[in-house]
């Protein structure tokens, strides 16, 4: 599972491409690792979206050890006790938006014997939303849920991948009931993704 995405647009910018209200969210585009703040885009009880920061890392159950308390950054099991009853109501799900993801390939590579980062990106999208989760505890923070990984993320590293939405599947991933949002935790199609050793470039304006 990635520990590092960008957002190459700006929260104004972000607000646009996905029909909400930025807010004072000062998000200006970069990074986004666990323990920073970045956007991510609620629904409203009376309809509409906002931008609105959040932090990457949700803290543990109070049952987990000071020595394995760290935030958690994604959800695997969506039948977890500490994550369905979040996953159940519309309210406590987000998009949360990207222009492309990290994974570090299994093994060195054997020309320079060091560790391999691949950014992966949506060929024809720029702007692109994991499917996420938020909770409000000792901060306001969020998760990405994680899925299978699909034939392209496999060949780099085959546990998993955050879950890309269809931008037809915003919506419902955000108001629909459990059951129907469930169905979207899926592996993006390889064939609509792209890869590159490189992080990428700003998306264009």
């Amino acid at each position: 599972m990635t520990h590092l995405y960008r957002l190459d647009a700006t929260a104004a910018e972000t607000a646009r491409r996905f029909g909400a209200e930025a807010g004072d969210d000062p998000w200006v585009g970069g990074y986004a690792a666990p323990g920073r703040f970045a956007p991510v885009i609620i629904g409203g009880a009376k309809g509409g979206r906002f931008v609105v920061p959040r932090l990457w890392g949700v803290p543990p159950p109070i049952s987990v050890t000071a020595t394995d308390a760290r935030p958690i950054t994604s959800v695997r099991n969506t039948a977890s006790p500490f994550w369905i009853g979040n996953l159940r109501h519309t309210s406590y799900r987000c998009l949360v938006p990207a222009t492309a993801f990290q994974l570090w390939a299994q093994g060195k590579d054997p020309a320079t014997g060091r560790s391999v980062a691949h950014w992966f990106s949506l060929a024809a999208t720029p702007l692109f939303a994991f499917a996420g989760i938020w909770r409000d505890s000792e901060v306001p923070s969020f998760a990405i849920l994680a899925c299978e990984a699909n034939r392209l993320i496999a060949s780099v590293n085959p546990v998993t991948m955050p879950l890309i939405l269809h931008a037809e599947d915003h919506e419902r991933w955000l108001r629909a009931d459990w059951r129907s949002a469930q169905a979207l935790v899926t592996p993006f199609p390889s064939q609509l993704m792209q890869v590159s050793r490189s992080h990428p470039l700003a998306m264009d304006q």
